[in-house]
């Protein structure tokens, strides 16, 4: 009896649920890892890294169950709904692309599961009041609008020429801008849609010199935008500013091109000099570890990390009570002031402030609002003829 005992009492301890050894509460976390958009998933789950890295020191411990949907929203309706089901997140953050984040947003609110997304900008996305549906970054007509209202700060012009691919980005943006510029009194004389990974774009950009624009806008991710600038140039269209809308124009892969990226203007949701709280911080600490410039990419995954992290945990991963919080509280941090907003058409919108910026020699100088300015802007653009 004496030597049973003992076996016997450590039986029933094991036996007991273990006090304060609760495993910590999941999110999803959806990127683009693969397919054509990955240099800017990569940025993505830079920005995430350091923001899981920083809520931890905070005491902040998290499960984060990572999917990738390659840039397809096929692949994306089923990763979310294997999180919300299959692992029973209690929130995801994510996708980056449009169409992606579009087709998720509906699963979201199938399944009441709160969804943060850090960066997608189609419009719709928050105009079809989703309650569980909540977006960090500003939406498409912001893009345009921005570039349209820099571009007549700096200068006079009087015609606009779009180029664009047939994504659900692409063409949100440059709908919306149509209007806009229609409104600022410019005359639109190209709208060129493409489908996005052509070899070859100088028939249309040749059709578009002849157009004789003022103004340029395009809209592409990282390899289009690239390749636009390089053929623009080789086919001689000299605007008084080409205006990139932001995305495959926003990324060190598009600024290390110094040939063609020179004095191009971008629109951007995030810029280190913005004097939001933190974002010189995480710039630093971003070009610290990973060896390069955080794009608004990085910076809004991070905050979006950072904010439902910090709810999730508050809430004790209840979905409803995120989504409580996620709807009624207000944030200070790298992205500057959010809060998740319904009105004008949209539900749990954050109204954000973006930025516009131009390449100038091996710096990316804000130039727009004046307000956040940190530099003259170049204007026109070299060898524009009037």
């Amino acid at each position: 009896m004496r030597t049973a005992l003992p076996s016997v009492l450590l039986a029933v301890v094991l036996a007991l649920p273990a006090r304060g050894l609760a495993a910590p509460p999941k999110i999803g976390f959806i990127n683009s890892v693969t397919g054509p958009e990955a240099p800017i998933g990569e940025a993505l789950t830079n920005g995430a890294d350091l923001a899981i890295d920083d809520l931890k020191k905070k005491g902040v411990d998290l499960q984060v169950l990572r999917q990738d949907d390659g840039g397809k929203p096929q692949l994306a309706m089923s990763a979310l709904e294997q999180l919300a089901t299959g692992d029973d997140v209690a929130a995801v953050v994510g996708p980056y692309a449009s169409a992606p984040a579009n087709a998720i947003a509906k699963i979201a609110e199938q399944y009441k599961v709160p969804l943060l997304i850090p960066v997608a900008s189609k419009e719709e996305i928050t105009r079809q009041g989703y309650q569980w549906v909540f977006r960090l970054n500003a939406p498409a007509h912001n893009y345009a609008h921005q570039l349209i209202d820099a571009a007549m700060t700096l200068g006079k012009p009087r015609t606009i020429a779009f180029i664009y691919e047939s994504t659900d980005f692409g063409i949100s943006v440059a709908t919306l801008g149509k209007e806009y510029a229609a409104k600022k009194g410019l005359k639109v004389v190209g709208d060129e849609a493409y489908q996005k990974g052509a070899p070859d774009y100088r028939s249309t950009l040749t059709k578009l010199r002849a157009a004789s624009p003022d103004l340029v806008l395009m809209v592409s991710y990282v390899a289009d935008a690239v390749l636009l600038m390089r053929q623009s140039r080789e086919v001689g269209l000299k605007p008084q500013a080409f205006l990139g809308g932001g995305a495959g124009f926003d990324t060190t892969q598009f600024q290390n091109e110094r040939d063609i990226s020179a004095n191009v203007f971008s629109v951007t949701q995030w810029t280190p000099d913005s004097g939001w709280p933190g974002a010189a911080d995480f710039a630093k600490r971003y070009e610290a570890r990973f060896g390069k410039r955080p794009t608004y990419h990085a910076a809004t995954a991070y905050e979006a990390m950072m904010i439902m992290g910090d709810v999730v945990q508050k809430a004790g991963g209840d979905r409803k009570k995120i989504r409580e919080a996620l709807a009624s509280g207000s944030w200070n941090g790298t992205m500057g002031q959010v809060k998740f907003e319904t009105g004008n058409g949209f539900t749990n919108q954050n109204d954000h402030q973006m930025l516009v910026v131009q390449y100038q020699g091996d710096k990316v100088v804000t130039v727009y609002p004046p307000q956040y300015a940190k530099g003259k802007a170049v204007y026109p653009f070299p060898g524009f003829k009037q």
